[in-house]
């Protein structure tokens, strides 16, 4: 794998297929994952334990695990809601498919986590301490903070109340913590100071992870905009894709994640290394096209990446 100056984690095969209404096969999601990891991706989001009454995207998760060829060095990433969902994970470890990454979600605000886990926050801080609890372990964890520079019920968020979960997070033993943007309200000022006060505390253990959305254009400034604060750790997705689970609705417009091929070609430009195969980049994005039948969002999918390089 060619060294890297970020880390990237590759997420059209959960956060962005949790957005698409129709079912999409379990080979062509398996293709796609391998795809992405022989491309360099170091972490992938492969699939999510989520039941399939709500996420019915995700009905064949233990199926897609069971078929998905592995490549040394890479974390395959599945999200878990509560501790039944830890338990399916643990059952295909203990079957020897299953991931070695799983992530833990909580809401920055009460009225986004009623919205999104119908859950209180106090309830979900729980349900997250037992999960770590039915874990024992065996996964690496990574925590997320959803709704952490705005929430589109209630509008500011308290960027104490952000750096309290944090800590949260971390007293649990979870060392990666993703901050997300989930409707795209964040700006450059804010993500420095909110990545300042992180300085500030001065865990070492923390590895902050920057998981914008692109919602009102302002994704790719704010990524450069967490990367100059020290954040080396980025989410994003083929053509920006994702969201929100289909039948789970907030936020208008489009509101999906930064999309992987132009903040590749960014950072590639500005002189960092992402450690992604830039010959397959964006034949990838296409397979991401077909495997969804439309046109995405991607820039440099239409246009080619800066002939100028670094």
């Amino acid at each position: 794998m060619a060294v890297a100056d970020v880390t990237l984690c590759e997420c059209f095969a959960r956060d962005g297929l949790q957005h698409e209404p129709q079912f999409v096969p379990t080979a062509t999601k398996r293709a796609l994952v391998e795809r992405f990891a022989a491309l360099g991706f170091p972490r992938v989001e492969a699939t999510s334990y989520s039941n399939p009454k709500v996420v019915p995207q995700f009905s064949d998760a233990s199926q897609l695990l069971q078929s998905l060829e592995r490549r040394s060095g890479v974390f395959y990433k599945a999200t878990c809601a509560n501790v039944k969902a830890v338990e399916r994970a643990l059952a295909d470890l203990e079957a020897g498919y299953g991931a070695n990454e799983i992530s833990l979600l909580v809401s920055a605000t009460e009225s986004h986590t009623r919205k999104n886990l119908n859950r209180t926050r106090a309830e979900q801080w729980q349900n997250i301490a037992d999960m770590v609890a039915a874990a024992g372990g065996r996964f690496r964890l990574v925590g997320t903070i959803s709704v952490a520079f705005g929430c589109p019920f209630e509008g500011k968020v308290d960027p104490g109340t952000v750096v309290s979960d944090i800590e949260r997070f971390t007293a649990l033993g979870i060392e990666h913590v993703a901050l997300g943007d989930t409707t795209g309200m964040a700006t450059p000022a804010s993500v420095r100071h909110m990545f300042a006060l992180l300085k500030e505390k001065k865990e070492k253990r923390l590895v902050p992870i920057a998981h914008f959305h692109d919602t009102r254009g302002t994704g790719l400034v704010n990524y450069v905009a967490a990367y100059e604060a020290g954040v080396r750790h980025f989410d994003s997705s083929f053509g920006g894709v994702g969201g929100h689970p289909a039948k789970v609705k907030y936020g208008g417009g489009h509101t999906g994640n930064v999309c992987t091929e132009d903040l590749v070609n960014l950072f590639e430009s500005m002189g960092i290394a992402t450690g992604i195969d830039l010959d397959g980049l964006l034949a990838t994005a296409e397979l991401c096209e077909q495997a969804l039948g439309r046109e995405l969002h991607g820039r440099v999918t239409r246009s080619g990446l800066n002939p100028l390089g670094a």
